[in-house]
Order: C-alpha cells, then structure tokens, then sequence
C-alpha cells in the first residue's frame, strides 16, 4: 500500500483526499477527504487572470492541507490544477506559490486528462459489476469547464468544453459583481444558446446519446441528487450511487430559475459556495440529459480527485 495524497484544484473549489492506495490489488482507503470553496475562477472569463484574493484563498487552503499531509504521513502528492489555471495569464504566480507552501508544482492538466483521471475516479469500483449497463457517459460538471466521457473498461472517446457552473454563472447571471435573482428569460435563453453550442461540439467526438449510463460527478451534480433526495443535510453515502431522474432534475432547474438567493440558501443540503452557480449547474446537467436522451442519472461522490489518488500510487 502507497499512502498518497491528492490535491484537485478547479475553478470554484480546492479539494483534498489522503488515501492508502494498492493498483495492483485493487485496494483503497480513505483517511481524509475535504473540500473547501476557494472561487478561484474568479472573474478569469472576464480579465483572463487570476485575481490576488482569489489567489489567497487558495494557498491559505493549500496551507491546511499541507499540515493534514504532514500529520497523516502522505509519501506521493499529485496536485491537479483545471480549467481556471489553464486559462489563466497570470498561472505562473498561482503555480509559484503552491510550490512554496506544499513543495510540489501543481500540474496543469489538459481538458483530455482532466476527463481520464474523472473518469478513472468514477468508474474503477464500477468494473466488472453486473448493476450498471456499459458503455458509461460519465460527465463533470466543474466550474469552469465540462468533462464528457464515453467508455467501458476504458476510455473510448473524451471531450471538455468550457461550460462549468462558474463560467456560465459570471458570463450570462451577473451584472457588476452581483448575480440576478430570478433570472430575466433572455438570460435563460443565453445560457442554453452557448450548452447547445458546446454540446455540438462534443457531439462532434464523443458518442454521448450511445451510452447506457450516465454518471454524473462534482458538486451540481451530487448537489442536485441531495434536494431529490430530499435530505436535510448533506449525506455523502446516501447520494454515492443515488439515481435522479430526467423528471426530477427538469423540476429542481425549474424550482432554481425561479428562486432568490436566500430561498436556495435556505436549501438543507446547499454548501453556502454554491448557492449563486447552482442554477448554471443546473441548467448544463439538465442540457446533458436531453441531449444523450439518458432517463436518470446515476450520482457518483468519486470522481477526478479519485482518479488523481489512483495515478499517484
């Protein structure tokens, strides 16, 4: 057993697992897993860089985290930067002071990469099961981009396009810092305009509508099945694995696009940090059903930062 520690920074949140990792076997347990909402995406559609105090927050995070790695003894670390960092002119500065604080350099994934590591994560206890029908869609919802999946026992194609939460929140929800409650229809309409714009273009290599099932990873996703399921507080085990349906996620977007701030922050099982992007989130899951034509989606709690624990080892 390798005791690795993963670290999956995205545009809206940081996230941390510490695992004793065997490939060979097969074998995984968790010793620590945490996330916190660091936003530092912030603003990058708009200026094309990283703002200070998004930055800020992110390496106090990184600070946490380092001092979990030292006490649990972690003897790998991969640290896995998406969309934000990618898009970002001033990432040098970002990759600099992760480099200080956790004595690794984060690494800028590709889109494709992104996509294989979510998928490994989210589909390695899955193999060899007989109660999900293959070939899989697997689909990250992120803030900044949007991973899309087709395989089996492995990957067969793989797609990501920018349209995670954040970005579609600040581009189409936002007027001078501060997002509209309830959105005007033109705004709605936008926002569907560029997700069929981009699912065009997955369509373009991926085989999304020949898929079996659809698993659905990342925090709209596992947000969504906790209001289905009605939860009064956030219960990872009891939405790992959960099924909503089309129906379901149509009438909870629908109860999104006509709610206020504070009605969604009143939400049981709402993070406070993603009560302004949950409707964009919304708005692409919902665009991803009814363009593969999948029923339900299937809800995983594993996902890229999984995958990232899996490659360390």
């Amino acid at each position: 057993m390798t005791r690795v520690a993963a670290i999956d920074c995205g545009t809206n949140s940081i996230r941390l697992l510490v695992a004793d990792v065997d490939p060979a076997a097969g074998e995984f347990t968790e010793l620590d897993r945490r996330m916190r909402i660091v936003r530092l995406g912030q603003g990058v559609d708009r200026t094309g860089r990283l703002a200070p105090e998004a930055l800020e927050r992110t390496f106090d995070a990184c600070r946490e985290y380092a001092t979990v790695i030292k006490e649990l003894g972690a003897e790998r670390i991969r640290f896995v930067a998406t969309s934000a960092s990618r898009d970002a002119e001033n990432s040098g500065t970002f990759v600099g002071g992760v480099l200080d604080i956790l004595g690794v350099e984060p690494e800028v994934v590709s889109g494709d990469q992104e996509a294989q590591l979510s998928f490994d994560g989210a589909v390695r206890e899955l193999l060899g099961g007989d109660h999900l029908e293959k070939p899989y869609l697997v689909v990250d919802i992120g803030g900044g981009s949007t991973e899309f999946v087709v395989g089996d026992d492995v990957v067969r194609a793989a797609r990501s396009v920018d349209i995670g939460c954040v970005r579609m929140t600040e581009r189409h929800l936002t007027v001078d810092g501060a997002v509209v409650d309830p959105p005007a229809p033109d705004r709605v309409a936008a926002i569907r305009a560029d997700l069929d714009a981009a699912l065009d273009l997955v369509g373009e290599t991926v085989p999304i509508a020949s898929a079996a099932t659809l698993v659905g990873l990342a925090g709209t996703v596992t947000t969504i099945a906790a209001i289905a399921l009605g939860l009064e507080e956030y219960d990872s085990e009891a939405i790992h694995h959960s099924r909503v349906s089309a129906g379901q996620v149509r009438e909870i977007t629908a109860r999104l696009l006509a709610s206020t701030h504070e009605e969604r922050a009143a939400i049981p099982a709402m993070h406070p940090g993603r009560v302004d992007v949950i409707t964009a989130g919304a708005l692409v899951l919902l665009a991803v059903m009814e363009r593969s034509g999948a029923g339900e989606v299937v809800v995983s709690e594993h996902d890229i930062l999984d995958g990232i624990a899996w490659s360390a080892a």
